[in-house]
């Protein structure tokens, strides 16, 4: 469909990417299953690998069943590009791939899903590039821990496990007077619920496995580049993109691309190299699952609205942490970041402590315990013994993320079900 940016968020969603088999004039995104692509001629086969024409060399680097889905993902985030992979994880680190060297830094809130952090510790140290942890809640603290090496700040919109809500604008003008991106993850609310390029933010990723999917049924990632941060004024910093590209003979990609420099240096080089690319199929199903984003988002808003006030007054519950409700600590800002609802993520304390907790889990029997989220189905988890349980005990708490805390993640069932099977569960602990 032409042009799409003026229609709305659903509308988008069902027509952004594709319109139709030029050949066939089939409606259906088919799924191109191949690896490589015939070249019209010698000269075209040479313009495309020099970066001097759009189109298709090879499907690690762009496929056409992919790039529908990251043309669409693209115009619902606002951003001027996308690159989808092969998991949320390796969005990340093709990311830290593109922005930092040996000897340089990212500043990121301690807050964040612990597999991002083991990665930027763990990993990527190995590598020369550090990772400066901060209470993300206040924001004074990342102004004060970027320097000269730093190439970044993360962020999540909602925190992953303890669900706090990120202050994206002040993040952001620290970002910009610093002259780094501000990448947040926006895993937890999806586009549908916030665009975090909207209030400031240069880049967003997610783990497309969660809300983007819906399913369960493949497990992806994805980068948009919101082309809004100015890599040319900080070439020192950014040579990769804003200094003459070796691996291209020269190429500068703020010159070559403008603003969607990030993208395509992504794309052309951090992914050819890394390799961390999506199948088709699995782009065919996360296509197919965008067209019906918003609707779960609201079904998935309303029904952890409802169960986290059955939860907050319930007497064997310690704590409730759900941005929607009065009692969370950022409630003010959810109002404002999260205007259309807040997700199906909440993070509960049942009395008793782990023990309880176990007691909680092991009774349920519509809700699955298991170590993912996002899903329509509900389902719930014990961070401190699967998600976050690489991290050692100090940093857990560090974190906000008590043992017995559980993280539950409210499918779009019938909420009576989700609450009935939630009472079984809290009988179970006493």
């Amino acid at each position: 469909m032409a042009d799409c940016k003026d229609y709305g968020f659903m509308t988008r969603a069902l027509h952004e990417g594709w319109n139709c088999d030029p050949a066939t004039g089939a409606l259906g995104l088919p799924i191109y299953a191949t690896a490589a692509y015939q070249f019209h001629d010698g000269a075209h086969a040479a313009r495309l690998f020099n970066l001097e024409e759009e189109g298709f060399t090879y499907s690690r680097i762009a496929n056409p069943t992919v790039k529908a889905f990251e043309d669409t993902l693209a115009s619902l985030e606002g951003g001027v590009g996308a690159v989808a992979l092969s998991s949320g994880q390796a969005a990340l680190a093709h990311i830290v791939a593109a922005l930092c060297e040996a000897g340089t830094n990212v500043v990121v809130s301690r807050k964040v899903y612990g597999g991002t952090l083991t990665l930027l510790q763990n990993l990527f140290s190995r590598f020369g590039v550090e990772a400066i942890l901060v209470d993300g809640d206040h924001p004074c603290q990342a102004e004060q821990a970027v320097n000269d090496g730093t190439r970044a700040i993360f962020t999540e919109t909602i925190g992953n496990p303890v669900i706090n809500v990120a202050p994206l604008e002040a993040l952001a003008r620290i970002a910009k007077r610093q002259g780094v991106p501000l990448v947040v993850d926006n895993t937890f609310a999806s586009p549908a619920l916030c665009r975090p390029i909207e209030w400031g933010a240069h880049i967003v990723f997610h783990s497309t496995t969660k809300y983007i999917s819906g399913f369960g049924n493949i497990v992806g990632g994805a980068v948009i580049d919101g082309g809004n941060f100015d890599w040319a004024a900080w070439a020192d910093k950014f040579p990769g993109l804003a200094k003459p590209d070796a691996g291209y003979h020269g190429v500068t990609f703020t010159e070559r691309f403008g603003r969607a420099a990030f993208a395509a240096k992504l794309r052309a080089s951090i992914l050819r190299d890394l390799g961390g690319c999506p199948s088709p199929f699995d782009a065919y199903l996360l296509r197919m699952s965008l067209g019906t984003l918003a609707l779960r988002m609201k079904r998935h808003s309303e029904n952890a609205l409802e169960i986290a006030r059955f939860l907050e007054n319930h007497p064997q519950v310690e704590w409730v942490r759900y941005p929607g409700l009065e009692s969370h600590p950022q409630h003010d800002m959810a109002e404002v970041y999260l205007k259309d609802g807040c997700g199906g993520m909440m993070a509960v304390e049942v009395k008793g402590g782990v023990d309880a907790g176990r007691r909680f889990v092991d009774a349920l029997k519509m809700i699955h315990h298991a170590a993912n989220l996002g899903e329509s189905r509900t389902l719930v988890t014990h961070p401190a013994s699967t998600t976050h349980s690489q991290l050692a005990p100090e940093q857990r708490r560090a974190a906000g993320i008590s043992d017995g805390m559980l993280r539950l993640s409210v499918g779009i069932e019938d909420a009576r079900d989700i609450i009935a099977d939630l009472e079984r569960g809290l009988a179970a602990a006493r």
